[in-house]
């Protein structure tokens, strides 16, 4: 897994991807992991953390249903971020 996936958390992709979860009502790196998911079913995730609660955000992730249009939002992200 890379450590920060959808091209790293420059300012105008940090905000797109807060706007993301926001509207999901999840965290950005819960939002984040879930797209990791999404992009590949064959992807192991070895997320850090360093408390219990920050295991059960990571946890909660992989209920999080990620709609159409978020997901084509951070796929934007992630073209971009390699333009």
């Amino acid at each position: 897994m890379p450590y920060f996936p959808l091209g790293g958390f420059a300012p105008l992709q940090a905000e797109e991807l807060k706007e993301v979860a926001a509207s999901l009502g999840a965290t950005p790196m819960q939002v984040a992991l879930v797209w990791l998911l999404r992009r590949s079913p064959n992807l192991l995730l070895i997320p850090g953390t360093s408390s219990v609660g920050h295991l059960r955000e990571n946890l909660a992730a992989a209920e999080l249903d990620l709609p159409e249009d978020a997901l084509a939002r951070l796929n934007g992200i992630g073209t971009a971020a390699t333009a």
